[in-house]
């Protein structure tokens, strides 16, 4: 039998928080190697473990994984959380792609300067409402399904839930327009592992504070 996927990355969400996210809605646990220091990071590098030179990595199924979309792919297709076909997943990725631009906004956020956070802030929150989310409500409206795809849970429905909760870190009504997205966030965060991730104490990290952002800054001299 295989051992646990081994996740190295830093405390942090950052870029390994959706591998966390779709391993745990997957019901797959596993083990987090974290980097602490620079020279944790120089020594998976010495050590040739790092394709690109980069984390986030991920040991399974005897594979050392970089890059954050191959690793949500093999993931997401191993678990059937990649629909049932070539149609499905370009809905799936198309709507990945848009929840993790979104993501990506917010993420970096954090890393701005203060004269830059509240304008950024702002932009986060029109395109978020503007964008964005009226694109899942509207799917979800027109088909009267429960998931964004095939009516199966997938890596769509998984993404778009971290996203909304990240969003509402930054305005919590930020949903208050969107019903379907409403009801989504519901169904979605009582799908039994995601419940369990979403408990205090589970493998899910919390938003990046001062202290963890200068840790960040020294591991990768940002």
């Amino acid at each position: 039998m295989a051992g646990k996927p081994k996740l190295h990355y830093t405390k942090g969400r950052g870029k390994m928080e959706s591998i966390r996210w779709l391993l745990a809605a997957a019901g797959v646990e596993f083990e987090e190697q974290f980097v602490e220091t620079k020279e944790d990071l120089e020594k998976l590098r010495k050590d040739g473990h790092l394709l690109f030179q980069q984390v986030p990595m991920v040991e399974i199924d005897g594979m050392k994984m970089v890059q954050t979309r191959a690793i949500l792919s093999y993931i997401a297709g191993k678990y059937n959380l990649y629909g049932k076909d070539l149609k499905d997943r370009a809905l799936i990725d198309m709507y990945v792609e848009g929840t993790t631009d979104l993501m990506g906004m917010i993420m970096y956020l954090a890393f701005q300067p203060p004269d830059a956070k509240e304008k950024n802030l702002a932009l986060i929150i029109e395109r978020a409402t503007t964008r964005y989310f009226p694109v899942y409500e509207k799917v979800l409206k027109d088909h009267g399904q429960e998931f964004l795809v095939g009516n199966h849970v997938s890596w769509a429905d998984v993404h778009l839930l971290e996203a909304i909760l990240m969003a509402e870190e930054c305005k919590p009504d930020i949903l208050s327009p969107f019903p379907q997205l409403k009801a989504f966030k519901g169904r979605i965060s009582n799908i039994p592992t995601i419940k369990k991730f979403l408990q205090p104490g589970s493998q899910r990290k919390p938003p990046a504070d001062d202290k963890f952002i200068a840790e960040v800054k020294k591991i990768f001299n940002i």
